[in-house]
């Protein structure tokens, strides 16, 4: 354990992406397969499903101290994490006095089997914890407890870390990572096998386009540039192996059994099969609006009737894997003559079209043409890049039409986590209906750190009420709020609901009484509909 802790605070102390990859290195270079899946486990993301929750842990916390529980409440609101309040609440200790255990034989041990024991039991234990741990591992503890932990690195840092530690490529370990696993330490010693066979069923990862700012003209000859529109759905990979199929998500979900049409679909396509595309809600030759797709999401089984209302189609952008093999490293312009060679017998499977022009000025003109299309904008693919794995810069590019924007009030606040935990970053905002605010949107990106400071200062000096975590404050600011895109719904009070909002700009400029209404933006985007 102790040495995990060390490693979580090596990457957390240092700004430096080299630094974090050698410590990842060092780390996987020295310790044994049980220790490496645990670690993998939590370096990629994944947590333990909510052991116990924070308000628990504060109350027993609040047990063993004497200290009142007034002053708790002010210093769990200060530090905005229940995790890192008892670890800093607790008695302050350097080093763990019994703690001679692996993060394997912890994880096995005494966490996991936490879930089986009844409330007293766990008390008891987790008080064991605390007298015997170091603040650090306290902290860690509390965390994966609550099912909120997580170390600061990317994904990609992690596999080249791992990958300079174990000797197999990442594009390989990538793949091997796909999917639901167990850390184990047989799985552990399948990821460090040189055996580059593909995992049964398992998608490839990702390869992500960076968003184009700027010029387009300055990429060159558009000859030299497959031109595609965004569409505007759920990117996966639709896998045939083994005379089976499967669908992924870009994060890393099975979702098969959402979308049952488009696994008969790829039953028709030769074994060995590994499509990359865009699952879209589609009608009549045209896409449905996402909040349809959003019908389907999350359903365990999906009725006859839903498959009607919902058509659904796999937009073909890219082909992973031809007959068996892995064809990644062929050039763009290749691979899309193999997706062309294919033989697509299914109305739901599409081709995404190539947008053919001679000149910028006329893809930029398409670029404008996006939202009457019901797409996102353009993308521009090297013909003669390769797949890749993650986001990289130079070779796929997403040029996506300008946001939608509003401008609204800045009405609740709520601190954010881990390095922002001191400070409120979560906001809500809302427009004008009758004279009352009513919420629209929650955003926490879009400002600079200074203007997060400046902003923190002045939500503390103006709140006028508090809500557990959630403080209201008097409304003054005035925030341009970009989203991509709106749909209407029952669900919510304001009787709208926005997709992917963010803080656009500060509007110092704007009182708020300016700031828009209900009533004007819907009858700015559903003039037909209301």
């Amino acid at each position: 354990m102790r040495k995990f802790v060390e490693l979580f605070q090596e990457i957390d102390q240092t700004q430096s992406t080299n630094e974090k990859v050698l410590h990842i290195q060092n780390y996987f270079s020295s310790c044994s397969d049980e220790d490496g899946a645990w670690a993998l486990f939590f370096l990629c993301g994944h947590r333990l499903k909510r052991l116990i929750t924070g308000k628990k842990l504060l109350g027993w916390c609040t047990d063993i101290i004497s200290i009142p529980p007034w002053l708790i409440e002010e210093s769990y609101a200060s530090v905005g994490d229940s995790a890192e309040t008892i670890s800093l609440l607790l008695e302050q200790k350097e080093e763990s006095k019994h703690n001679p255990y692996s993060l394997s034989e912890w994880m096995e041990k005494f966490i996991k089997p936490l879930k089986n024991l009844d409330e007293e039991s766990q008390k008891k234990q987790i008080l064991a914890f605390w007298s015997n741990l170091s603040t650090k591992e306290i902290f860690i503890l509390n965390k994966i407890l609550t099912g909120s932990f997580r170390v600061g690195v990317s994904a990609l840092l992690t596999l080249k870390g791992l990958s300079g530690a174990i000797g197999v490529s990442r594009e390989i370990l990538s793949q091997r990572l796909m999917g639901d696993w167990e850390p184990s330490a047989n799985f552990y010693a399948e990821l460090k096998s040189q055996n580059e066979h593909s995992r049964y069923l398992n998608p490839y990862p990702f390869y992500l386009a960076y968003p184009f700012e700027g010029d387009i003209s300055m990429l060159g000859p558009p000859s030299e540039w497959i031109i595609e529109w965004k569409w505007d759905g759920i990117r996966g990979q639709g896998v045939i192996r083994n005379e089976m199929a499967t669908l992924w998500s870009r994060g890393n979900e099975l979702i098969s059994d959402q979308f049952p049409e488009l696994i008969q679909a790829f039953k028709t396509l030769p074994e060995g099969t590994v499509l990359d595309g865009e699952v879209l809600a589609y009608k009549d030759c045209h896409p449905l609006p996402f909040a349809e797709l959003q019908k389907r999401l999350g359903r365990k089984n999906v009725s006859k009737a839903m498959i009607e209302k919902v058509p659904i189609v796999f937009m073909i952008y890219d082909i992973l894997e031809y007959k068996g093999e892995d064809i990644r490293s062929k050039s763009m312009s290749e691979r899309r003559s193999i997706i062309e060679q294919l033989p697509i017998n299914s109305p739901n499977l599409i081709l995404s079209e190539e947008i053919k022009c001679e000149d910028w000025n006329s893809i930029h003109a398409f670029r404008l043409e996006s939202r009457e299309r019901a797409t996102e904008g353009i993308m521009l693919k090297k013909r003669d890049s390769v797949y890749g794995v993650g986001r990289q810069k130079g070779y796929w590019w997403k040029y996506k039409v300008d946001p939608m924007t509003l401008d609204a009030v800045l009405i609740y606040a709520q601190a954010g986590s881990g390095r922002r935990a001191n400070l409120f970053t979560d906001y809500t905002f809302a427009l004008w209906k009758d004279k009352e605010l009513i919420p629209i949107a929650k955003a926490y990106s879009g400002l600079d750190q200074e203007e997060i400071k400046e902003l923190d200062a002045w939500i503390r000096r103006n709140t006028e009420e508090k809500f557990g975590p959630v403080r209201k404050v008097k409304p003054f600011h005035v925030f341009e709020i970009a989203f991509e895109g709106i749909q209407l719904s029952k669900r919510h009070k304001s009787g709208i609901a926005l997709r992917f909002p963010r803080i656009l700009r500060w509007r110092k400029d704007k009182p708020c009484e300016e700031c828009d209404t209900i009533e004007k933006t819907k009858e700015t985007f559903f003039n037909d509909e209301v």
